[in-house]
């Protein structure tokens, strides 16, 4: 059974919004974490309503945090448990996705997803497994999960976005060129943007690729 993901959203007025950006935010974050991004995009992006969904599940130990999946050598939940709640997590964002869409008056071709460590996973998951390719996707921090499954479940390919710190501790920046690989290799349009100096974080120089990004491939 989906899950309803709870959001608040900024940006252009109802009704008047002609794109969407959906941020995804990280394991034991909320929503919120990452909608303040919506500041600094917003005047460049006039046309676009902002909404950043809290993931379906509290993160253990986190009074605020939340998670779309469990981590086990953070929780010491099992392998199966993380897979099963992903796959879960990611029939709930999708069903957001649809959603937001249904409520914007707007098709995939003017959405994107922006998430970031567990968020850009997710992103990463759900996008491709999605009928229709969405505008683009901005995955900052995170990984592909399974990349082995990747060329043979992809059914859409929206152009991808990937961008990491060089001194990141928590998810290792090597993950980027592994996802990179694996996206070029079943036919993604990929682009990528490292954040020198920057670990587990989004540094401005990368917000500011991310924007880019989203005025390119965003209708209007």
């Amino acid at each position: 059974m989906m899950r309803e993901l709870q959001s608040a959203r900024r940006g252009a007025a109802p009704g008047r919004a002609t794109s969407v950006v959906v941020f995804v935010h990280g394991y034991g974050a909320n929503g919120a974490d990452l909608l303040g991004l919506a500041d600094p995009l917003a005047p460049h992006l006039p046309d676009t309503a902002f909404y950043a969904p809290d993931a379906p599940e509290t993160t253990p130990g986190h009074s605020f945090g939340r998670q779309w999946f469990s981590i086990p050598w953070l929780d010491g939940s099992s392998e199966a448990d993380s897979r099963e709640g992903l796959l879960r997590a990611a029939v709930d964002l999708n069903g957001f996705v649809d959603r937001i869409m249904a409520d914007e008056g707007i098709g995939p071709e003017a959405l994107a997803l922006v998430g970031f460590s567990q968020g850009a996973m997710m992103s990463l998951h759900i996008a491709p497994r999605r009928t229709v390719p969405v505008a683009g996707v901005v995955a900052i921090s995170g990984r592909l999960l399974v990349p082995e499954l990747l060329a043979a479940e992809a059914v859409a390919k929206p152009p991808v976005l990937l961008i990491h710190g060089d001194q990141d501790p928590v998810v290792p920046f090597a993950d980027m060129s592994l996802a990179g690989d694996a996206l070029l290799g079943a036919g993604f349009e990929v682009f990528g943007h490292v954040m020198e100096g920057t670990g587990h974080g989004i540094a401005p120089d990368g917000l500011g690729v991310a924007l880019q990004f989203l005025r390119t491939r965003l209708p209007g």
